[in-house]
């Protein structure tokens, strides 16, 4: 039986409380956070201790593993101590707040053998995971473009930016499906308001493949979008997940080019294709549920978690770069570092 302890119960935290709570092998033994009022609405969970001082949890030696749910500015402190007492972590993503802290998780989780999983969880959705079982098939074809659309009418952050809220979970899919290394990165954004966090932004990736990635997020929108294209050689898809079915959908169209010479006159022949489309069944099951699972089945077994650290280092990378496009009017950056 895995013991873990909770440590944060604003927003995401009472998600990890509920799906941990069903999870085979693990048992829940703690339960921090600060505010007295955030824990006062556990006081019924049967053998769950509260807290506000993580380090009570990191002091116990039953404790297997913690799981982090606070803002960003702590991850990096609560994360370190917690793999310094030899536990498991589970962090909310964005891993931390710059690429040295996450280089320093870790290589912290490494010399002590520990599971570093981030959560990144749309790469838990069966639709996020049917696109990767179809690219990974060669269904799609060669990656031409990743086009993401994910705006909504708030919530408005007081510690960070649009992109830092919503671009990685765009970031992390576009990992996960995409076997190619991000040379470059340019963005665009303005802050509306006071405090000078951009509220919108637009964020461009270029692939050494040719392939490119357009990113859109928004706190300022009437409607709320959360809509992903991906065009390929072979075929296109759309995934919208608001949609309360057929999520994923499947488009055999695209365009063939055939190159003539007629004349001496260089031509390039453009035909369009259009076939059929069809929503492949996915799996409906709550993606968080099937996260938690991986993470106890990682710990219990010291296997590498689908979302490592090195996914997290690079998600926060690509933030930090697009962060700094933004900072000097849409510059291109360049990426360096092989953790890219």
């Amino acid at each position: 039986m895995i013991k873990i302890g909770i440590i944060g119960l604003g927003y995401w935290g009472p998600n990890l409380v509920r799906n941990f709570s069903s999870t085979e092998g693990v048992e829940i033994k703690y339960l921090c956070d600060l505010d007295p009022k955030a824990l006062s609405g556990w006081k019924k969970m049967h053998g769950v201790k509260l807290t506000g001082d993580y380090r009570e949890i990191l002091r116990d030696p039953e404790v297997d593993a913690v799981a982090i749910a606070t803002p960003v500015s702590s991850h990096y402190a609560l994360a370190s101590s917690a793999l310094s007492a030899g536990k498991h972590v589970l962090l909310e993503k964005p891993m931390a707040s710059n690429v040295r802290e996450c280089m320093e998780l870790i290589e912290s989780a490494e010399r002590k053998n520990l599971v570093l999983q981030v959560d990144h969880t749309y790469i838990y959705t069966g639709a996020v995971r049917k696109i990767k079982e179809l690219v990974a098939a060669g269904e799609i074809g060669d990656i031409l473009y990743f086009d993401s659309v994910r705006v909504n009418l708030g919530l408005f952050q007081h510690d960070v930016n649009v992109v830092w809220d919503l671009a990685p979970h765009d970031l992390s899919i576009i990992d996960y499906i995409m076997d190619r290394r991000c040379v470059a990165v340019s963005g665009s954004g303005v802050a509306n308001f006071g405090g000078g966090l951009e509220n919108i932004a637009y964020a461009t990736l270029y692939y050494e493949s040719g392939a490119i990635a357009h990113l859109h997020v928004n706190w300022l929108s009437p409607v709320k979008v959360r809509r992903i294209l991906i065009g390929g050689t072979k075929k296109m898809l759309v995934f919208d997940d608001l949609e309360p079915s057929d999520k994923l959908k499947i488009y055999d169209k695209g365009v063939d080019i055939k190159n003539g010479d007629k004349d001496g006159v260089y031509k390039a022949l453009v035909q369009y294709r259009t076939g059929d489309m069809w929503a492949p069944k996915i799996d409906g099951a709550e993606a968080l549920k099937y996260e938690c699972a991986h993470f106890a089945d990682c710990v219990k077994n010291s296997k590498r978690p689908a979302t490592d650290g090195a996914m997290g280092l690079k998600v926060v990378a690509l933030i930090e770069a697009i962060n700094s496009s933004i900072a000097s009017e849409g510059q291109k950056i360049y990426m360096e570092g092989n953790y890219i």
